[in-house]
């Protein structure tokens, strides 16, 4: 037996392997296309909720943070000293004592908002100890859906 007659009885054993044929493919990227017609649009129109959300989550971070830095010296940051006391000592109004080192805030910086603007912080404020505002889409007072402010104390 040569090897030629060895490579031509392997070849004959060996089944032939399966694919899909092209009109297959075609079907399932044409119904891939339908599904992400029918749902991309739903998808895509919730990002405005996503960045009320994150508004709301980074509210209550600062409020933590706010949280722990009058355990440590007996009251708030006043809203002249601002969110800044989280990260650095103030240099004015009533001194914290014992300000921590390294400041309160994880990345040692006051996040913006999701649309770009500076939360407003209020202390004392019209609602608690201290209020904490994110303006919005228009990032003005008030305001109705996505101009809607996110309010620390409206928060759950």
């Amino acid at each position: 037996m040569n090897i030629f007659t060895q490579i031509q009885r392997r070849r004959d054993k060996v089944t032939p392997q399966g694919g899909f044929t092209l009109i297959e493919l075609l079907v399932v990227l044409i119904i891939i296309g339908i599904l992400a017609g029918y749902i991309g649009p739903k998808i895509m129109g919730r990002p405005e909720e996503a960045k009320r959300t994150k508004a709301a989550m980074q509210i209550k971070g600062l409020e933590t943070s706010l949280q722990l830095y009058k355990l440590d010296n007996g009251n708030y940051p006043s809203t002249e000293q601002g969110l800044d006391a989280l990260v650095s000592p103030p240099q004015s109004g009533k001194l914290p004592p014992k300000w921590r080192d390294g400041g309160y805030l994880e990345k040692a910086k006051i996040p913006k908002d999701p649309w770009g603007n500076d939360f407003v912080y209020l202390s004392p404020g019209v609602h608690s100890d201290f209020d904490l505002i994110s303006y919005g889409a228009d990032g003005e007072s008030g305001g109705v859906d996505q101009d809607a402010d996110v309010n620390n104390w409206e928060i759950e």
